[in-house]
């Protein structure tokens, strides 16, 4: 396996196949402007799309904050990210912000987003692009960009509708709203709601349940479902077969194969 990649305003960590990734900008509530946590994810995503070891990647932030997303005081002064005329910053949005998404909508492995506090704007966006999502009962969800009369330009709204269909996604996006973690489960946005001092403990049990499975069917399995959003249903069957083939022709099916006649046999 390759050695872990340097990274700015996060942290890395390695435990056996599980990569973990912490924001580490505490400072600023992990915003997503103003620091290099962007370029964190996509450093992060390269080195995890070469390194066929990888099984699982879980998100998570420093401090008291999952992510607040765009930095308001900067928004307030057109400074840093949010300087320039409309040209300027669609470039600077191209190149910036919007590489996250597309580049955990080419990640080769299930990611699991721990959300340990409010995640806001382009920090909800961001758990909305992971797999799977866990929160702590400390954390708040909200697509606030409306309030601040701008839109979801990282393309939350492309995201949140697939997650939980248009007619909430739309309810959440043009009100504004900041929900609790308790809504949040039962409009089906997190997967489970634990206590904070159990939230890594929960999502390392799934993590680690994931990661498992043979890995290399695994990588397979997350680029059909991907592939599944946008492929019409004849061609998807034909990726299937050829990713079938693969499979089995893969020494860790035998050996998946091979694993459970033993446990039947007992």
């Amino acid at each position: 396996m390759s050695s872990l990649p340097v990274l700015v305003d996060s942290k890395i960590a390695l435990n056996n196949n599980i990569v973990t990734l912490t924001f580490n900008r505490h400072d600023v509530r992990n915003a997503l402007t103003g620091t290099e946590i962007a370029d964190d994810i996509v450093t992060i995503v390269e080195w995890i799309n070469t390194t066929p070891e990888i099984a699982v990647l879980i998100i998570t932030g420093e401090g008291s904050a999952f992510s607040s997303g765009g930095n308001i005081k900067d928004m307030a002064e057109r400074a840093g990210d949010f300087a320039g005329d409309v040209q300027t910053l669609e470039r600077r949005y191209r190149e910036g912000i919007q590489r996250i998404p597309l580049a955990l909508h080419k990640l080769e492995v299930p990611v699991i987003a721990a959300v340990n506090g409010p995640a806001i704007g382009a920090g909800f966006d961001i758990a909305n692009m992971c797999d799977m999502r866990i929160a702590s009962t400390k954390a708040k969800f909200g697509e606030t960009f409306v309030n601040l009369g701008i839109i979801p330009g990282d393309g939350g709204a492309w995201f949140m509708q697939r997650l939980i269909g248009y007619q909430k996604a739309a309810e959440l996006t043009f009100s504004g709203r900041v929900i609790d973690a308790i809504e949040a489960k039962e409009i089906g946005i997190v997967l489970d709601v634990v206590e904070p001092e159990h939230l890594l403990e929960r999502v390392n049990q799934l993590a680690s349940n994931i990661a498992a499975k043979p890995v290399a069917s695994l990588r397979l399995t997350k680029r059909l479902m991907k592939l599944a959003q946008r492929t019409e249903l004849p061609d998807f069957l034909d990726i299937c077969a050829v990713f079938q083939g693969m499979c089995h022709n893969n020494p860790e099916h035998l050996n998946a194969v091979n694993t459970m006649i033993e446990k039947l046999a007992k």
